[in-house]
């Protein structure tokens, strides 16, 4: 029997340059060496149509996210409204596939009573009110604040209600597997890891060159979290600190560059960014966010040397094994003060390896979601 199935993607996940698409992407030729069919559907504010995705599915679809005010108006959560497409609907009709929906984003026909007797499986990378009310936090901008605000309490109502309409559900950590499971009473929520890239532990013994914090600086919670480091935790070192990540703000700019140990790279391509991981001696990676994980973490632990980090980075991952966590601004400086005069050693190397190969794997992934879709769920 052919295997099809309706991918509905929040986004168009190539090129996969930031973590949000990581997942999405590296899905695709893992479940199309397991022989699936890929009927891929992605919505779009500002990426273009890509044809290295028809190399994975048998048809790829585009759809324009309706980005109008009257969407934040709707009773559904913005990021759901704003991806509601009559033409997708119908296409879906076509057939009786089943729809694999990525993120709380991309569950519009879940409301829908023509799906009704659908099977319909939803991928969790978040709990979405819980990271809208942490971007509210740490926003500085008062109407980005009050969108996150109302975005937060529409979104709690609305996982509440999305935890029974579909028929199963796949979380990205065992926190937000646990949440589902208590809180929302989803008996049929599973935890299954990321989709990776074909990284492998290839991480140099001895030392790098300096302290870096990377990711997508356009978001507002990583901007924080470069300005708490600046403030409470580099200007307490002398030593090289590199902040290199997307879309970095003029403010930011400033902040990492009036520190006389510290340098900007704005917007690296995937190799350049590579690089500056591979040359690094201490990965400094607070979170201000529990929920999901972060793919700037595991970048660095297969690829970086060192990784100093917080209990929100890791919270809901076994990874605490291969990180120093601390949580205290004193805690931060105290341990990149040792581990920056400390080598990096073929022992932890080796840790490193067995731990991620453990949790980690595109093909037992893949392998697994087969079973669910076409057996478990039958």
């Amino acid at each position: 029997m052919e295997k099809h199935l309706h991918i509905i993607a929040l986004n168009i996940p190539y090129p996969a340059d930031y973590g949000g698409v990581y997942d999405l992407f590296y899905k695709l030729p893992a479940l199309q060496n397991e022989g699936v069919n890929i009927h891929l559907h992605c919505f779009t504010k500002d990426r273009d149509e890509q044809t290295e995705l028809n190399k994975y599915c048998v048809e790829v679809f585009y759809y324009k996210r309706d980005m109008s005010a009257k969407k934040l108006f709707s009773k559904l959560p913005y990021i759901v409204a704003s991806r509601s497409d009559e033409q997708l609907s119908q296409r879906l009709l076509k057939d009786d596939y089943p729809i694999f929906m990525e993120g709380v984003h991309c569950t519009y026909i879940t409301n829908d009573e023509r799906f009704a007797n659908r099977k319909k499986f939803v991928r969790i990378h978040n709990i979405e009110n819980e990271y809208y009310k942490n971007l509210y936090k740490y926003s500085g901008n008062i109407k980005n604040k009050i969108y996150y605000l109302f975005e937060s309490k529409q979104l709690l109502r609305y996982e509440k209600s999305l935890a029974k309409n579909a028929t199963a559900y796949w979380a990205a950590t065992y926190k937000d597997t646990q949440y589902y499971r208590k809180k929302l009473e989803c008996e049929t929520m599973d935890y299954l890891p990321l989709f990776l890239p074909d990284w492998k532990v290839q991480i140099e013994e001895g030392f790098g060159s300096y302290c870096l914090y990377h990711g997508d600086l356009s978001v507002e919670e990583n901007e924080f979290a470069v300005k708490w480091l600046f403030k409470h935790v580099f200007s307490k070192l002398k030593m090289p600190v590199v902040v290199a990540g997307k879309n970095p703000s003029k403010k930011l700019t400033a902040v990492v560059e009036a520190n006389k140990y510290g340098c900007m790279i704005a917007n690296p391509d995937e190799n350049q960014m590579q690089d500056v991981i591979s040359k690094a001696h201490v990965n400094v990676l607070p979170s201000f966010n529990s929920t999901g994980i972060k793919i700037k973490l595991l970048n660095a632990l297969y690829n970086g040397r060192h990784c100093v980090v917080n209990d929100e980075m890791i919270d809901g991952v076994p990874l605490e094994s291969i990180c120093h966590v601390v949580n205290t601004p004193n805690e931060f400086v105290e341990s990149i003060s040792m581990l920056y005069h400390q080598p990096f050693t073929a022992k932890e190397i080796d840790l490193r390896k067995k731990c991620l190969s453990e949790e980690f794997s595109n093909q037992t992934n893949a392998k697994q979601m087969v079973r669910w879709i076409w057996e478990t769920f039958a």
